[in-house]
C-alpha cells in the first residue's frame, strides 16, 4: 500500500480455509487504472476506478478517511475474486470495549460487504477501532458458515500516554 495515497499497490492472498485453498497476487496499477491478477500462473488484468482499494487496504483507508461519528459513512469501491464492489463503511455507535489492550473508547464500524472477502464470511464485517487520533483496529467480527470469527489485536499495543 502507498502510505501517501492510502491505494493499495501488491497483494497477496492465500485463502487456507478447510479443503479450500487458493493463492491469488493483486498487482494494482492506479495510474493505469487496471489491476493484473494471477492465480494458477495465469494473469488476467482487469480495468479499475480510479481510488479502488483490496480487501485489506479498504481497512486502512476507512480507518483514516471515515469520520468516527455515529451515522458517518464512507463508500468505495473494492477490487475483489475478478470484480469492482461498493463497499459502505458505517460508523454504528462509539462503546467502551476491553481486551488485551485493557479498555478503550471505540467506534464500531459495520462494513457492508455484497462479497465473501477476508474468510468465508456471510454477510458483514464489523470493526472496532480506537478513537484517538492512531484510530487503531483492535477487533473484528464476522459470521461465518460454522458461527463467528472474532479477531482481537493482541500485540503491539502501546497506550496512547506511552508514546507521547
Amino acid at each position: 500500500m502507498n502510505p501517501a495515497t492510502l491505494l493499495p499497490e501488491h497483494l497477496i492472498f492465500k485463502r487456507r480455509e478447510g479443503k479450500k485453498k487458493e493463492d491469488i497476487e493483486y498487482n494494482f496499477h492506479q495510474q493505469e487504472g487496471t489491476v493484473t491478477a494471477v492465480k494458477g500462473g495465469t494473469p488476467e488484468t482487469f480495468e479499475i476506478p480510479p481510488g479502488t482499494q483490496d480487501v485489506i487496504s479498504c481497512l486502512y483507508y476507512a480507518r483514516s478517511g471515515l469520520s468516527l461519528q455515529p451515522g458517518s459513512s464512507l463508500t468505495m469501491n473494492v477490487f475483489h475474486d475478478k470484480k469492482n464492489r461498493k463497499i459502505e463503511a458505517r460508523v454504528e455507535e462509539i462503546e467502551i470495549l476491553g481486551g488485551p489492550w485493557g479498555k478503550v473508547e471505540t467506534a464500531r464500524v459495520l462494513v457492508i460487504m455484497p462479497f465473501q472477502g477476508l474468510f468465508l464470511n456471510q454477510g458483514n464485517i464489523r470493526v472496532w477501532f480506537t478513537t484517538d487520533d492512531r484510530r487503531i483496529p483492535v477487533r473484528m467480527k464476522a459470521k461465518i458458515i460454522i458461527g463467528s470469527i472474532v479477531a482481537d489485536l493482541v500485540s503491539g499495543w502501546q497506550a496512547a500516554s506511552a508514546t507521547q
